[in-house]
């Protein structure tokens, strides 16, 4: 005869608290899903084997050639005050950002997200932006590290009473193994991680909430008279307000002011643009053709090498004029020719001034992952022409000094961020006379990579 098992479940008052669900996040696979802005035509694979697969791709060849796909322009304008780029257009804006992160928001940290921002904040667009959720996100790892800091203070005055009260009473003092759960075996510091730290706080704001609730129970009750609390709203954006019945307070009627959205969201005007840095509109207008520069002052199309010569000149501080020579070792073309590599080689480049460095290196682009490297550009002078004269050796010392206190700072931040510091040297061409193109002229630097990392001695003792 078989005998039935039955199970009884016993509820356990250390449960951990319900994680909160968290936000839907945009879809960014699909919002990023080109990492260029420009059109790409695969053609079908090639099966020797298959001869049908070679008619597929003649098939191919034969529809891109009687229908070509028109590769969309982008238009920007430089302006010489500022010394950079910038796109109005607010679908070239979304364009460039979408497919490859170029550029940044003009009033934002990174993405263009003002006007979303703004609708935000007059109460016409629901959702959170990309900031609003980085902002909520720091401020609850804020908290939660202060309510960690009180339960280590707390863990320690416990364990010190403990102390002082097994002194005073002549017995040993307790098993340093019985500390309460999640301090260490410390006398200075007491370690509680953040993910307890989360659990406590849910705990505590689970019994406010009982509380709250016992304490409008008890005011209900016949015995007693509740304090009449009287709302006054004034828009669907303004907070409700309490105002509390007093003799010195007047009561106001309800009013509710709804204001006309239509009208406003159409009143509402973009007035962020998108700022380029120079190495990414050249970039744009060179490598991919995907961008055509307009003069700010003239209105006319600025062609690839005269906008080559302008963003050179404008990398001196003042700028040079037409007339005067460039050096091959100027800020723009040692800085391009690196962020002009890595672009070749498929990583996402963006500035790095925020960390005191010349670039970040994204894997995949800055909303999937944090970067990975940062690099910092650092000119080589090791043609035989920069050492035939005194005075081109100390104008290569120069240019190339670095200190090791520097190079400690810019490591010691980079491992702090957990990044990997890349040293990206560019060795530098000695000066031409003749004219040459841009293939030309960027085929006459090369760049070297050397990867540094901060030597710490606990972790790297035998």
């Amino acid at each position: 005869m078989a005998s039935q098992s039955q199970t009884m479940s016993i509820p356990n008052d250390n449960a951990r608290p319900a994680r909160r669900p968290r936000p839907p996040r945009p879809n960014y696979r699909q919002i990023h899903r080109f990492p260029l802005p420009i059109s790409v035509h695969p053609l079908p694979p090639l099966i020797p084997h298959n001869p049908l697969s070679i008619v597929t791709i003649v098939l191919s060849y034969l529809t891109y050639f009687i229908s070509p796909a028109q590769q969309d322009v982008y238009s920007a304008y430089f302006d010489s005050a500022t010394s950079s780029v910038h796109v109005t257009d607010e679908k070239t804006m979304r364009a460039l950002w979408e497919m490859g992160f170029f550029g940044k928001g003009s009033l934002s940290r990174s993405e263009p997200s003002w006007l979303e921002r703004e609708k935000k904040r007059r109460g016409l667009l629901g959702g959170k932006t990309s900031e609003e959720h980085t902002s909520q996100r720091r401020t609850e790892r804020r908290e939660l590290k202060l309510e960690r800091a009180r339960m280590e203070k707390k863990a320690i005055e416990e364990r010190l009473k403990a102390e002082a009260a097994a002194r005073e009473s002549g017995a040993t003092p307790a098993d340093p193994n019985s500390v309460p759960d999640g301090a260490t075996n410390g006398t200075a510091t007491e370690k509680f991680s953040l993910k307890k730290a989360r659990e406590a706080r849910q705990l505590e704001s689970q019994r406010s909430v009982e509380q709250d609730a016992e304490k409008d129970a008890l005011d209900a009750s016949p015995g007693r008279r509740k304090s009449i609390g009287k709302t006054v709203r004034f828009s669907p954006v303004v907070q409700e307000k309490q105002f509390l019945a007093d003799s010195s307070v007047l009561h106001l009627p309800e009013v509710v002011v709804d204001e006309p959205k239509a009208e406003e969201e159409l009143s509402l005007k973009n007035e962020e643009h998108l700022q380029l840095s120079n190495e990414e509109a050249f970039f744009l207008v060179y490598g991919l053709g995907a961008l055509q520069v307009f003069d700010h002052q003239q209105n006319a199309v600025i062609p690839a090498t005269s906008l080559l010569s302008l963003l050179r000149r404008h990398s001196y501080h003042p700028p040079r004029e037409t007339s005067s020579g460039l050096e091959p070792d100027d800020t723009f073309i040692t800085s391009y020719v690196v962020y002009h590599h890595f672009r070749s080689l498929g990583w996402i480049v963006r500035s790095g001034v925020k960390f005191g460095v010349d670039h970040l290196l994204y894997n995949r682009g800055p909303v999937f992952s944090h970067a990975e490297f940062a690099t910092v550009v650092i000119p080589s002078y090791d043609h035989p022409y920069w050492s035939e004269t005194e005075e081109r050796r100390e104008r290569a010392a120069s240019k190339q000094a670095r200190s090791w206190w520097w190079l400690h700072c810019v490591n010691r931040v980079q491992a702090q961020v957990k990044k990997s510091l890349v040293v990206c040297y560019v060795e530098i061409p000695p000066p031409s006379s003749t004219e040459e193109d841009i293939g030309a002229l960027l085929s006459r630097y090369r760049v070297r990579e050397m990867v540094i990392k901060r030597w710490v001695p606990n972790r790297s003792r035998d």
